[in-house]
């Protein structure tokens, strides 16, 4: 038996007009929690989702009362000032993503213990001096962070892994243990 080109291409257009469309996968509803030991890992959103599994880091990982939030970079872009109200902007957003991050863990700014911020001094991303990228961002912080305040270290470094990083800021907060 001789099948030709024209019956093939007949019998292929009744097989794609009979074929059902492929289930669409289901929706992930964030934040995603995954199981960890002694708690888990926290995924505010897609974007936490995405470099979870690119870089293998987590967002957020509880454990027992605590949270442990991974550093969020401070950084300028493209189109963006490198002076002292373009830096002050660019402090709040960084601190805004870290806010959404601890919110959707089940903690808030006011549960933060501990701040740990790394500070490059001789960024080409911001034109003033120390003094005032310091002053600068405690001016951004300010609003975040009441009285009694976390401890924090600040520490001077020559870069950060993100391009144009002029700070990177990670924070250790309490949070009310699942059940």
């Amino acid at each position: 038996m001789r099948i030709t080109l024209a019956a093939l291409a007949t019998l292929a257009a009744a097989s794609v007009a009979n074929a059902q469309p492929a289930p669409s996968p289901p929706a992930v509803a964030y934040p995603l929690r995954i199981p960890a030991p002694g708690g888990e890992i926290i995924l505010p959103d897609a974007g936490a989702a995405r470099a979870h599994e690119r870089y293998r880091f987590a967002a957020a990982r509880r454990v027992g009362e605590m949270l442990y939030v991974s550093g969020v970079i401070v950084g300028r872009g493209e189109t963006e000032g490198n002076d002292v109200p373009a830096f002050r902007a660019q402090v709040t957003r960084a601190l805004e993503r870290l806010r959404v991050i601890l919110e959707a863990s089940g903690s808030s700014w006011r549960e933060v213990v501990m701040i740990n911020s790394f500070h490059v001094w001789d960024s080409p991303h911001f034109a003033g001096t120390r003094d005032e990228h310091f002053e600068a961002f405690e001016q951004a912080i300010d609003p975040y962070i009441d009285s009694p305040h976390p401890a924090w270290t600040a520490v001077g470094t020559t870069g950060l892994l993100g391009d144009r990083g002029i700070v990177e800021v990670q924070v250790i907060a309490r949070v009310t243990p699942r059940t």
